[in-house]
């Protein structure tokens, strides 16, 4: 069999050139666009990666803002329920004081409303009794009584010390006006003479009297001059007892007013 060389030569030029025109018109366009879909590809991993990067660190940055506000927010509720609490205390400790005070005004008041009724019923008292002593010593007065009174009297004038005696005898010498000698009832004469007698021979000089019925006395005699006054009677006494019984009902009442204990601090710690 022979060959065609030039059959077989132009066969590898036709190859040839197919090749070549393949490689440049076909093989290139498709490595070219292979090479930049492959670019492009390994460009959008390149940014798909940077955003998943992006992606994940704004995830981080959320969290961790997240966790921040989570840890803002309980610190803002702790505080939150602190002040609330403290609020509390300080309102029951005001309302706890505000009672206590309006407790203590309270009691006050009543313990003064029944002091008052107290002294109220025991001045009541003090004046009904009293007022029956002396209408019971009035109606018991009589002559029989007066005597004695009249007795009395002349014994004390001549009891009375020297001081008592110099200042009644100044006042007889400066004054010109009798001297008033007051009884709870009219004096009989024999009465008024041994009055009369006693005055002279205790201040050794002739004393004007001038006798008087004084009712308000209650049983006893009275004798004044120039603003001296010496006697006795059954009265005075009521009035001394009357000064001993106010100063002893005065005391008590003093005694009463005690200073209050000091309240303890309230505990301010509540749950």
């Amino acid at each position: 069999m022979l060959i065609d060389w030039f059959t077989v030569g132009a066969q590898v030029i036709n190859f040839l050139v197919l090749v070549w025109l393949l490689k440049r018109f076909l093989y290139r366009p498709i490595l070219d666009a292979i090479d930049a879909r492959e670019q492009r590809i390994a460009a959008e991993l390149a940014d798909a990666d940077a955003k998943r990067a992006e992606a994940k660190q704004e995830r981080e940055t959320f969290q961790h803002k997240n966790q921040e506000f989570d840890q803002q927010r309980a610190a803002l509720f702790t505080h939150a329920m602190d002040e609330a609490k403290a609020e509390r205390r300080r309102l029951l400790d005001e309302a706890r004081q505000t009672a206590d005070a309006l407790r203590d005004k309270r009691q006050e008041a009543l313990r003064q409303e029944a002091d008052q009724l107290n002294q109220a019923l025991m001045h009541r008292t003090e004046q009904e009794v009293f007022a029956i002593a002396r209408k019971t010593l009035t109606d018991l007065a009589g002559a029989s009584l007066e005597e004695r009174l009249v007795d009395v009297f002349i014994e004390r004038l001549g009891a009375m010390d020297s001081e008592a005696h110099t200042l009644f005898a100044e006042a007889l010498k400066a004054t010109s006006e009798p001297v008033r000698v007051r009884s709870a009832f009219e004096l009989p004469p024999a009465q008024r003479e041994l009055i009369q007698a006693a005055l002279n021979s205790r201040f050794e000089t002739e004393v004007p009297v001038q006798f008087e019925a004084g009712p308000d006395l209650v049983g006893g005699i009275e004798l004044t001059a120039n603003g001296q006054q010496v006697g006795w009677s059954i009265a005075d006494h009521l009035r001394s007892l009357e000064q001993g019984v106010r100063e002893l009902l005065k005391a008590k009442d003093q005694s009463d007013v005690v200073p209050k204990p000091a309240q303890p601090a309230p505990d301010a710690t509540h749950s």
